[in-house]
């Protein structure tokens, strides 16, 4: 069975949590451990944003590795 690639479409409106972050004043990382509780959207987007963090490292530390 082929592996689905649901990541490319999970974001629907990319910057959008940089952008609020911004107006906050904080940084992204920061912005999205402080809503990543919220109902709704923005705790959505947020524990969304955290995994590709995740992600991201984990990819980043296998190429290390090698």
């Amino acid at each position: 069975m082929a592996k689905r690639k649901w990541e490319q479409n999970a974001v629907r409106h990319p910057g959008v949590e940089k952008r609020a972050a911004a107006r906050a004043g904080m940084s992204v990382h920061a912005y999205m451990e402080e809503h990543k509780d919220d109902p709704g959207t923005a705790g959505r987007r947020a524990r969304l944003g955290l995994r590709f963090e995740k992600q991201a490292a984990a990819r980043k530390r296998k190429r290390k590795r090698s």
